[in-house]
């Protein structure tokens, strides 16, 4: 008997349990998921595909989704209300007994809800394809969430013409942004800018018809759709395969905060994505990406600047651009001039065109304009120019035959030189972000930073290990032979302040070469501990006599020495350039100095010091002689420190002498070196005497190259650190001159 009972009694649990697992999908009339509950109160589809319910977008602040369940980051495939998050307490999602499915605050407001009030609908159910739907007691269907998609189509999920795909905001912020995926009234399927002030379509291209771009008009029924294999179709003919085609991969369609629209396929080992298929190749060519005023730029990776003497509007979003920091009227009274920026275009806008015409003229018919706020003028000897009324859609690159002459008032100070103005410091919009207001006010968000010590700890501790390394090196190499003339200076000038280590010093601290921790390409990496008690690794070279002879095997005519020169000071902007505008947390150097750069033998960067910095004054840090104005002055620390201590190291460099060393004249503290030398070469470059350039140099160095670095440098030692130029734009002038375009 008590068998039975015990058989009877495992039966009940399995059919409960059964039930429950089968019931997971579903949410019954009169039931509800909690906010507070948010870990547990979910659906999850029967294959477990994809799971909906609270999403956290900020602290204390949720959305209701649905979102891809094995994907590492949870990528959300669609939300309700992701204009409108609800708070972390007291918040519901219900299935009201009306029929109504409904998002509550914790107020009992309603932030979302389904046009379903007085209907039979009795469930609210996650299908397998990540479609919620809610069903009547005959399991019809009475809504979905495929007819009302946010930023994402998934296989399965029919596109037609009332719907739209719009961007987030991006920085962090779930909120609708600027650009949409949508089938245009001309039965085409297009990706449209819509800005704050004005709109833009940017894809197919819009230089191209209808035909030239493979599509046609003439199919009214507007649909498309992505399939499980890979493969998207549209009624515009618009056709594209996944580069993984085939069956079990999960996938998904986004427009991106960036614009541009991507097919996703999931790596089911990691859970993260991987792109197979994108609309535009080039991101600078999608319309508002950098906002009024912004220019794009490749270096090689799409960057946003500014235009000169403008800068961001909005720190954290690029789609509000630039503003002036001049006033600009259109009184008839005021004196105007033109600003050139060569390799530079505004794509549309445009007054009209002009063709068969000088450059004055173009210049007096956009100076007689008051619309006119820039033209266009083409390097193709057509004689054309465009006179523009809005400064947008920016896009520079040395590949570009077309000027850009900006209208600006005859008080604005212009140089010879012009480096783009470029952002401060923006992290990758992956980053988290405090919501936007009005949510901010409303949920009291923080952004949640992440902690990136180990990262530094460990980029110092390779720069260390590599300085160890070259200095060894060296001077193993250095003490076998007599040092040629110009690799004694070239030596004096970049490590004139490293200590050096003896070989028996070194064998000293690694007790005979005894632990071995790690080993690369060119040899054994030690463990060792200086007289000072420092750890240390020593990386100790195998086939040195080969490296040695590469080394000796350099031509030492002038023309190599520049080159050398040259690539030292591109290779180090690159890497200051990848500091400040391509991590993940923006990253300033704060000690930029020769002794502190390292490069490998392709002129990679490597660096002995690098720190994060937030929004508090960092401490004072840095070298004499190397630092910034903005140090002595207690003025707010940017990344504007590095880029006046990198041209002093670039002047440093061509013209062969420290210029970091204070002068004493009897006894007392005089200028620098630095103050001296840009005092004079700047009134010797304004005087417009063709041979200044002799005097500014290393004699070894001659050309007009070594003419732009001096006037680069000089331009990042700007006292006015809005003056000087971003690491970006510093990268792309050297570019130039490396494509014989200075």
């Amino acid at each position: 008997m008590a068998s039975q009972i015990a058989t009877s009694f495992l039966i009940v649990i399995i059919t409960v349990c059964f039930s429950i697992s089968r019931a997971s999908n579903l949410l019954h009339r009169g039931s509800h998921l909690s906010v507070e509950h948010h870990d547990s109160d979910l659906l999850t589809c029967p294959d477990t595909t994809f799971t909906c319910g609270f999403y956290p977008v900020a602290e204390n602040a949720y959305c209701f989704s649905i979102w891809y369940t094995s994907s590492a980051h949870k990528t959300l495939v669609w939300t309700a209300n992701y204009d409108n998050p609800v708070n972390g307490k007291g918040s519901k999602a219900s299935l009201r007994p009306d029929g109504a499915f409904v998002l509550t605050d914790i107020d009992g407001s309603t932030a979302w809800e389904t046009n379903t009030t007085s209907t039979d609908v009795q469930t609210a159910e996650l299908l397998d394809n990540g479609n919620l739907v809610l069903k009547n007691s005959s399991g019809r269907i009475l809504w979905q969430s495929f007819d009302f998609p946010t930023d994402t189509l998934v296989p399965q999920q029919p596109f037609t013409r009332s719907m739209k795909l719009i961007s987030r905001l991006g920085n962090g912020s779930y909120a609708a942004g600027y650009f949409s995926f949508f089938f245009d009234s001309d039965n085409v399927l297009k990706l449209i800018y819509q800005g704050p002030d004005i709109s833009s379509l940017y894809w197919p291209s819009v230089y191209e018809n209808v035909i030239q771009n493979g599509r046609t008009s003439n199919n009214s029924t507007r649909i498309a759709f992505l399939d499980d294999m890979g493969r998207f179709s549209s009624s515009d003919r618009l056709r594209f395969d996944a580069s993984d085609l085939g069956f079990g991969i999960k996938r998904r369609l986004t427009i991106d905060y960036d614009g541009n629209l991507r097919l996703y396929s999931l790596n089911h080992t990691t859970g993260l994505w991987k792109i197979t298929w994108e609309a535009v190749l080039q991101l600078c060519h999608v319309h508002g990406i950098c906002g009024r005023n912004g220019i794009c730029v490749n270096t090689p990776t799409p960057k946003c600047s500014c235009l000169p003497e403008y800068e961001m509007t909005d720190p954290t979003n690029w789609n509000k651009g630039c503003r002036p920091r001049f006033n600009m009227s259109c009184s008839p009274t005021e004196k105007m001039k033109f600003r050139k920026i060569p390799h530079m275009n505004f794509f549309g806008y445009d007054i009209y065109t002009l063709t068969n015409n000088s450059l004055n003229s173009c210049k007096k018919k956009c100076m007689e304009n008051c619309q006119c706020v820039a033209f266009n003028y083409r390097l193709t000897g057509e004689g054309k120019c465009h006179l523009k009324f809005a400064r947008l859609d920016g896009f520079q690159s040395p590949k570009l035959k077309v000027t850009t002459y900006l209208k600006v008032p005859l008080s604005v100070e212009t140089s010879e030189y012009i480096l783009l103005n470029g952002t401060e410091l923006t992290c990758s919009s992956r980053v988290p972000k405090p919501l936007p207001e009005p949510f901010s006010s409303k949920y009291a968000a923080k952004a949640k930073r992440v902690r990136w010590d180990y990262l530094y700890w460990f980029a110092a501790t390779i720069g260390a290990t590599e300085m160890i390394f070259v200095v060894s090196s060296l001077w193993f190499l250095l003490k076998k032979r007599d040092v040629p003339a110009v690799v004694e200076e070239g030596y004096r000038v970049i490590v004139g302040q490293f200590r050096k280590f003896s070989y028996s010093e070194l064998k000293k601290a690694t007790n005979n070469f005894r632990e071995e921790v790690g080993k690369g390409a060119s040899g054994v990496v030690y463990k060792g501990v200086l007289a000072d008690e420092k750890a240390v690794a020593v990386k100790k070279l195998e086939d040195a006599f080969l490296t040695e002879q590469v080394f000796w095997a350099e031509n030492l005519d002038t023309d190599s020495w520049f080159m050398s020169t040259f690539k030292v000071a591109l290779g180090t902007a690159k890497g200051l350039a990848y500091l400040h505008h391509e991590c993940l947390e923006w990253i300033i150097h704060c000690d930029v100095k020769p002794e502190n750069i390292l490069l490998d033998d392709d002129f990679r960067f490597w660096t002995s010091k690098a720190v994060s910095e937030g929004s508090q004054q960092p401490r004072i840090r840095g070298t004499k002689g190397y630092m910034a104005p903005e140090w002595a002055l207690n003025l707010p620390i940017t990344a504007k420190v590095d880029v006046y201590s990198y041209g002093v190291m670039i002047l440093e460099l061509v013209k062969g002498i420290r210029l970091s060393n204070r002068v004493w004249e009897d006894g007392e503290e005089h200028e620098t070196e630095l103050t001296k030398f840009i005092r004079v070469f700047k009134r010797k470059i304004q005087s417009d005497k063709a041979a200044w350039i002799e005097d500014a140099v290393d004699t070894r160095l001659n050309g007009v190259e070594a003419e732009k670095m001096v006037k680069i440098g000089i331009s990042c030692v700007e006292e006015d650190k809005s003056k000087r130029p971003t690491m970006d734009s510093t990268v792309q002038a050297l570019l130039e001159c490396e494509e014989d375009q200075c």
